[in-house]
């Protein structure tokens, strides 16, 4: 079987639905934290569509893994050209397929965090948008509350530090005043 990139489209085109935009010219308007399965179904599914309707070439996507576990994704997102196939079942049980290229590129923030800082810096970067787990929120198991004692939190407020949460990415991030004025300021 042959991996999926952008030189397989035109082929794959004859049998389920591709990027009819040319992706070479869409420029990242948004910025996402966390590209797992509900981001690619929803988020860079819809703007998928609209780039298919001839809108929004300027609202591409960039991904961003923040754990050393998404190089695994950073992988595959690069091995297909950042492609890939979602599968919608319909409530009559049919299935439909098709190819989304909305994600035009995916950074892994710990080989490369200045990377990161200056793709949510960019002048055309409208949207920082993340979708994460329950455990990346840093909620105390039994208060409920932010745990800012969390040592990956401690690290992220110390100044100067480079960002190891998601939160630490955040870009309202505190400049190392004290633990309660940076959870006041989030």
């Amino acid at each position: 079987m042959r991996k999926l990139s952008t030189s397989m489209l035109p082929a794959l085109s004859a049998t389920l639905p591709v990027p009819s935009y040319d992706r070479s010219q869409l420029t990242v308007g948004i910025v996402h934290f966390g590209v797992g399965g509900f981001h690619r179904a929803h988020q860079a599914m819809y703007v998928d569509r609209l780039l298919s309707a001839g809108a929004a070439g300027d609202w591409a996507i960039c991904g961003v893994g923040v754990l050393p576990s998404d190089a695994a994704m950073k992988t595959v997102m690069e091995n297909q050209d950042c492609l890939y196939t979602l599968v919608l079942k319909n409530p009559d049980g049919t299935r439909e397929a098709r190819v989304v290229g909305s994600i035009i590129e995916y950074l892994l923030a710990p080989e490369d965090p200045e990377a990161v800082i200056e793709k949510m810096a960019a002048p055309g970067t409208r949207i920082v948008s993340l979708t994460i787990t329950e455990g990346g929120y840093n909620f105390h198991h039994v208060t409920g509350e932010f745990d800012a004692a969390n040592p990956a939190v401690a690290a992220d407020l110390a100044p100067g530090a480079v960002p190891s949460t998601v939160l630490g990415w955040s870009p309202r991030r505190c400049s190392g005043a004290g633990t309660a004025d940076c959870r006041r300021s989030r």
